[in-house]
């Protein structure tokens, strides 16, 4: 079996994480982008979401994770029974979330369902596969906000489409490759297809866009101690 090396190096991230709620059971926050929600096994990859947090809460741990250049709301737990509790709601599929996402291109329909199974394929790493024999079962809903263009510096018009995403399962980068299935990768998607294609060309280069625009923008769960249904919030940056 081949062995998988990250060679992933995290750029320094200056923005600070935003607190939402809290209270002695769990912690609500607003994640910024470019910054993991895990310290890596490179010493250079310490910084993240639980390193940060662990010094205000110690025994904090995190319920789920966002992708490093996705934004918005996460649940952490103040402790490991907490957090037992929070990951049964998520495993049995209480949790409702949704994302705000610009793709690239207009999509044809106004709303849909993305049925497509992903799986973990190590030639490919770290991207993952569209793979209906091997993958695990995979499933997004969508709604179309917005269709507009974005004009670039050289007057050239950019198609986007603003959507809201709800995804029902959980796998590894399901929106990027979910959206990259369909032919619209999200914008700033530099795994799965929403990266320069498309974006300014200048004579001096290519410019990037400046993220992934891909951002956790709603949490609905119900807390784990008082049984109070709790919608977690954050609007989305872009």
């Amino acid at each position: 079996m081949s062995t998988i090396i990250d060679t992933f190096i995290a750029p320094p991230c200056h923005d600070e994480i935003e607190i939402l709620y809290q209270d002695e059971h769990l912690v609500l926050i607003n994640k910024p982008t470019g910054l993991l929600s895990l310290s890596g096994k490179n010493p250079q990859n310490i910084d993240s979401v639980h390193y940060r947090l662990v010094k205000l809460f110690p025994d904090c741990t995190l319920v789920h994770r966002l992708d490093f250049g996705t934004s918005g709301v996460m649940i952490v737990a103040r402790n490991k029974a907490i957090n037992a509790l929070l990951c049964q709601q998520f495993s049995l599929r209480r949790v409702t979330k949704v994302y705000n996402a610009l793709l690239c291109g207009h999509l044809d329909e106004n709303e849909g369902i993305i049925d497509a199974p992903i799986a973990k394929d190590p030639s490919l790493f770290p991207r993952m596969s569209i793979c209906p024999t091997n993958g695990k079962p995979a499933r997004s809903r969508y709604r179309v906000i917005a269709r507009f263009y974005q004009t670039l510096e050289d007057g050239t018009l950019l198609p986007l489409t603003r959507v809201q995403f709800m995804p029902e399962t959980g796998r590894t980068h399901q929106l990027r490759i979910h959206s990259q299935f369909i032919g619209h990768p999200i914008l700033g998607c530099d795994l799965y297809g929403g990266g320069n294609e498309g974006l300014i060309e200048e004579r001096k280069g290519t410019e990037r866009t400046p993220r992934l625009m891909l951002h956790a923008s709603e949490l609905h769960f119900v807390h784990p101690i008082s049984q109070t249904p709790i919608k977690a919030c954050s609007e989305s940056p872009f």
